[in-house]
């Protein structure tokens, strides 16, 4: 009975976010914006000759790639769980019969139809124009789909719990924009992880955020393959379960001191 009321709630919050289409759109190129710049820059530093390790229709795969990875496992949802906390909204979904997830993750289906609705056909439009060079092979694609999900499953756990911290702390959403700030510099935005220093390099390899974004486009683009690729997945598997055991924890508890009157 939950689950089919879980679906109604999808749908219906997919057709509340449709109607406001136009706004998520512009919303949507906004954030394909960095991407677009580091491509440029990138593309254009390997046609002078510039010894970058890639050439100019491997960068332009890489960041067509990265712009929808990154457009898919993006959780803006999370930014909203803060603002209900603070503001006793919470207090209406907890009273549902359902819990307070289901509408997290309806919220969260709802809106990656919508964006990808328009980051899709952008980026087919781009890859007809600026050509890209992608050796793509049946193995490397059907891994792609498990990191894929992985990526967003721990994009959004991270970004989940982070923003739950608002049962104790009135600026929890700044955590946010810090993990926004570190996924665009140690997930491979700025550049391939391939392509930064030895030192970031290897903070990338070791923290969640490259996990998020870049092992993904990493993976069907050829960038890792063997032995590093069984330890990415170990390390971006494991950096997802202790995601999901810190929102466990932190909605236990901040459940059991949160007060709220109205909403």
């Amino acid at each position: 009975m939950i689950h089919r009321g879980a679906i109604a709630l999808v749908k219906s919050t997919w057709a509340s976010w449709m109607q406001y289409r136009g706004f998520f759109f512009v919303l949507a190129f906004g954030w394909m914006i960095p991407p677009l710049v580091y491509l440029l820059v990138w593309s254009t530093a390997a046609e002078s000759g510039s010894p970058v390790g890639f050439s100019r229709g491997e960068f332009v795969s890489y960041y067509l790639i990265l712009i929808v990875v990154n457009q898919f496992t993006y959780a803006q949802t999370n930014w909203t769980v803060g603002d209900f906390i603070r503001g006793g909204q919470l207090n209406t979904y907890l009273l549902r019969p359902m819990p307070y997830i289901y509408q997290i993750l309806a919220d969260e289906a709802a809106g990656k139809v919508v964006f990808m609705a328009f980051v899709i056909p952008v980026s087919a439009v781009l890859a007809l124009v600026l050509r890209p060079e992608l050796h793509l092979t049946l193995q490397t694609g059907l891994l792609f789909l498990p990191a894929l999900a992985l990526a967003w499953g721990l994009r959004f756990l991270w970004g989940l719990w982070l923003a739950m911290l608002a049962f104790w702390a009135t600026r929890a959403d700044a955590l946010l924009a810090v993990q926004d700030a570190l996924t665009f510099l140690l997930a491979g935005v700025v550049a391939p992880v391939a392509l930064l220093p030895d030192a970031v390099r290897w903070l990338a390899g070791v923290l969640p955020f490259r996990y998020m974004v870049g092992f993904p486009v990493e993976i069907l683009t050829g960038q890792v393959q063997g032995a590093a690729l069984r330890q990415g997945f170990t390390v971006q598997t494991g950096w997802l379960l202790l995601a999901f055991l810190l929102c466990n924890i932190v909605w236990k508890y901040g459940l059991r001191r949160y007060t709220a009157v109205g909403g």
